[in-house]
This record gives structure tokens, C-alpha cells and sequence, in this order.
């Protein structure tokens, strides 16, 4: 039996004596049981509210795009300029939430952008549009990886990638459930001579507003916290995780040795190639089927784009699941992308909105099973500040193609006068992602990556340009 499971099954009680091992797993069930189901239902919740607030956009382009006068181009810029703000202030935010709390720091996040999301309804110009796309990423920044933080916190390593995908299959959730109801608001929302698109806006911001506040009293910061926990609950899950991160000495770095470890900058550029490949397929999929079935209605295309992210979630639970039990990452990440990418190839081959919605659902599946196993694996080499620091610049860097992608479709289709082949045109970059995934070692150098904390920063940089990266 593993070193865990041993420990899992000879728990001590607070008076010192041994649990049998029933007693021992009973608590364990328990309380992973409790986290599942007071944590992650609440924390699925405020990421689907985000999600909606980042892609929205994507379904106010089908009648915004003709009012405010905006080119392809345009949308594409706008709609990425939202990870300019985003990536800047990624690390800084998740390092706050290391120090502050999640609960003051993440309701924080909510209130913020959840007004700035509202107010994008009100913009009369492109340039005001640009302006608090930019500011809405400003706000959002480390929410996202700060939730990933947040749930080392809570979870061991063997439930970290289902707690993950559990967390984030919001991703794919937020467009079966947003896609109708946006295709609905944009059809019959013409309330006060306000136009439909500039409701979508209003109305999918303000929950944020409200959830920000309900979070700041609802969401415990660490388990000592936690009043839905028991003390023999909460001393079984200290000891648990502090077991853990004692084995993981290697992963005690500061702030700016995480951030130059090669192995962390690898995994930002792997995300990056995704990233550029999974925002296309969120902001221009409403576009592109709307292309292909025009007669349609936007109640219709909304039902249209639902389902391949219904393939999508479903996709992402099984994975993680299958990653968790195998105790495997790098596979479970770098198939489903493959899976992905070639589905991007072939889409600029077929015209027939069924060739097309199956090709869709086959990228949905890159665009999202790849994530739960993806983002376990530097908390498998780093821990405390090092895991803020580390997870924010992995998606710092990966969510630079939260622009790169989108405008790129934008220039693209204006070239080719259409958006299906610059579809085909970023399975390239996923492709090349999937492979990097692939390629990955089952383990970091150890030995390397331990002589930057004991050397300090100088050896970090040695390391990397001496391609010391991995065993």
C-alpha cells in the first residue's frame, strides 16, 4: 500500500492513540465527502457566473457588431483585449490571495468585475468597448488560478483532478446553459428602447455583484475555518496535507524562484497553444455556425452551440476521473488536445451544420479535457507561495492566446472572407501543444530544480540555458 494510504489508514486521534483502520477511512470518506459537497457546487456556481461575464461577447457580436459598426477585426481585438488586463495582473492577484484570504480577496474579484460586466452594456463606441474589455480582465485577473490554489488548500493529491473538473467543468456548463438564454435575451429582450445585445450585457453582470457579497460570508478561508467540518475532521485533513507537503520539500521556493523553475515556463507555453485554439472556439462558435445555418434564428444557433459542450463536460469529469485513479497527468492532458486539434484541421473541409456541430463537440473535447489532469501537475512539484506564484504565470502566459487567438480569427476570416479557415488554421498550435504534452517527462529534476532554492535565483537561470530542465 502507498505511503498515503498508510498514513490515510493509521490516523491518530487528538489524545494521541491510533484509529483502526475503519475508524481511520471513515473519517477520511467523511470529510472528502463534506468538501465535495459544501466547496466545489459554490465555487462551480461563481465560475460559471465569470465565464459568462468573459464570453458573452461572443453571443452580443451577432447584433452589437452592426450597431457599433465594428469589422471582424474589430470583435477580435475587443474580445481579446480582455486577457491584456488579465495576464497583467495575474500573479500579483493570486499572491494577494496566498496572503489576504480567499474569502475577502475572491469576493473582491466578483464585485469588481461584475460592475465593470455591467457597464459594458452602456458603451457607445468601439474605443469604450476596448476600454472596459481591458478593465473587466483587470478585474478578473487570478481568479482562476487562484481558485486552483484555493483547493490545495482542501484536497490531496489523488482528488485534486476530479476537484479541479468538477470546479471547472463550469467551462463548458456556462454554454449549454448561457448559449440558449443568450440566443433567448438577444431574440426578445427590447425593454425601455434599450437594444437586446446591451441587456445580455446588463443582466449576465450583476450576479456577480450579488455572489461577490454572499462570498465574503459564506467561503472559508482554510480548513481551521471550516464550521462545516468537525475538529476530528479538520485535524485528520491538517495532518493529511501537511504530510503531503512534507514530501514535497523540493516545491518550497520563493515567489521568484517558482516563477523562473523552466518547468513552469513549459507549461505556460503548452497552455498558450491551447488557450489561443479554446477562446476561438468560445467567442467565434456562435459566429461560425451562425455563418453556416443564417437562415436560422439566434434562439436556434444558442441550442446549436450547446452541444458541443455538453460533449465537453461530459468529457472532462471522465478524464479527470481517469487521471485521478491512474495517478496519470500528462496523457489524460495531451490526447484529449490532440483529439482537438485535428477536429480544427478538418473543419475548414465540411460546410453542413451537422459536419460542423460534430466537429465542434470533438474540439470541445480538447478545449476542455485537457484541463483538470493539466493543472494538477505543478501542484505536484510546488507548494505554498510557490504553487500561487507558479499556477498564475502558467496561466499568465497561457491566456496571452486568450487574445492572440480571437483577433487572429478576425484577421483571418477578413483575409479569407471566411471564419472556417482560420479555424483550421490554429489546429496547428494545438497540435503542437498536445505533442509538448506528450513529451513531457513523468517527473521533474528533482536535482535541478532543488539546486535553485539551495543556490538561489542565478541557478535557476544556469539551469534553463544549460537544458537542465527535466530527467
Amino acid at each position: 500500500m502507498p505511503q498515503q494510504g498508510k498514513f490515510a489508514s493509521s490516523a491518530a486521534a487528538a489524545d494521541g492513540t491510533i484509529r483502526s483502520p475503519h475508524e481511520a477511512g471513515g473519517i477520511e470518506n467523511r470529510t472528502i465527502r463534506k468538501l465535495q459537497l459544501r466547496l466545489l457546487p459554490f465555487l462551480f456556481l461563481l465560475y460559471v457566473i465569470s465565464f459568462v461575464d468573459r464570453i458573452n461577447i461572443g453571443f452580443a457580436a451577432l447584433t452589437m457588431n452592426t450597431e457599433l459598426d465594428m469589422t471582424s477585426q474589430q470583435f477580435g481585438f475587443a474580445a481579446g483585449i480582455f486577457f491584456f488586463g488579465y495576464c497583467l495582473f495575474e500573479v500579483p492577484s493570486n499572491l494577494l490571495l496566498h496572503k489576504i484570504g480567499a474569502r475577502i480577496w475572491i469576493a473582491r474579484i466578483l464585485i469588481s468585475w461584475g460592475i465593470l460586466a455591467t457597464l459594458t452594456g452602456l458603451v457607445h463606441t468601439i474605443h469604450q468597448l476596448y476600454w472596459l474589455r481591458f478593465l473587466l480582465g483587470l478585474a478578473e485577473a487570478g481568479y482562476f488560478p487562484g481558485i486552483v490554489l484555493y483547493l490545495t488548500y482542501w484536497f490531496r493529491r489523488r482528488e485534486r483532478a476530479r476537484a479541479f473538473a468538477l470546479f471547472m467543468t463550469a467551462l463548458p456548463v456556462t454554454s449549454i446553459v448561457g448559449a440558449p438564454i443568450s440566443g433567448l435575451i438577444l431574440d426578445h429582450a427590447h425593454w425601455l428602447g434599450v437594444t437586446s445585445w446591451r441587456w445580455l450585457l446588463i443582466l449576465e453582470g450583476l450576479p456577480a455583484v450579488l455572489f461577490g457579497v454572499v462570498t465574503y460570508f459564506v467561503l472559508p478561508n482554510r480548513p481551521t475555518e471550516a464550521k462545516f467540518l468537525t475538529s476530528e475532521e479538520k485535524e485528520w485533513l491538517s495532518a493529511s496535507l501537511l504530510s503531503e507537503e512534507k514530501k514535497l520539500e523540493q516545491g518550497h521556493y520563493s515567489v521568484v524562484q517558482a516563477l523562473l523553475i523552466p518547468r513552469v515556463l513549459y507549461l505556460g507555453i503548452i497552455e498558450l497553444g491551447i488557450v489561443t485554439c479554446s477562446y476561438t472556439f468560445n467567442f467565434w462558435a456562435p459566429q461560425l455556425i451562425k455563418s453556416i445555418t443564417y437562415q436560422y434564428s439566434n434562439t436556434t444557433v444558442g441550442l446549436l452551440v450547446m452541444i458541443p459542450y455538453v460533449v465537453g463536460a461530459v468529457v472532462m469529469v471522465l478524464v479527470s476521473c481517469s487521471s485521478d485513479r491512474n495517478m496519470e497527468r500528462r496523457y489524460h492532458a495531451g490526447m484529449p488536445v490532440m483529439l482537438g486539434g485535428i477536429a480544427l484541421l478538418l473543419v475548414g473541409i465540411f460546410h453542413s451544420p451537422v459536419a460542423i456541430v460534430a466537429l465542434l463537440s470533438l474540439l470541445a473535447i480538447g478545449a476542455y479535457g485537457w484541463c483538470a489532469p493539466f493543472f494538477s501537475l505543478p501542484c505536484e512539484f510546488l507548494t505554498g507561495s510557490g504553487v500561487a506564484a507558479g499556477v498564475a504565470l502558467i496561466n499568465s502566459i497561457g491566456n496571452i492566446g486568450g487574445f492572440v487567438g480571437p483577433y487572429a480569427t478576425g484577421v483571418v476570416s477578413g483575409w479569407m472572407g471566411g471564419i472556417q479557415g482560420a479555424f483550421a488554421l490554429l489546429g496547428i498550435p494545438m497540435l503542437l501543444s498536445a505533442t509538448g504534452l506528450l513529451l513531457l517527462p513523468k517527473r521533474a529534476n528533482v536535482n535541478s530544480v532543488a539546486a535553485v532554492r539551495s543556490r538561489g535565483v542565478r541557478t535557476c537561470a544556469e539551469a534553463t540555458s544549460n537544458g537542465g530542465t527535466f530527467e
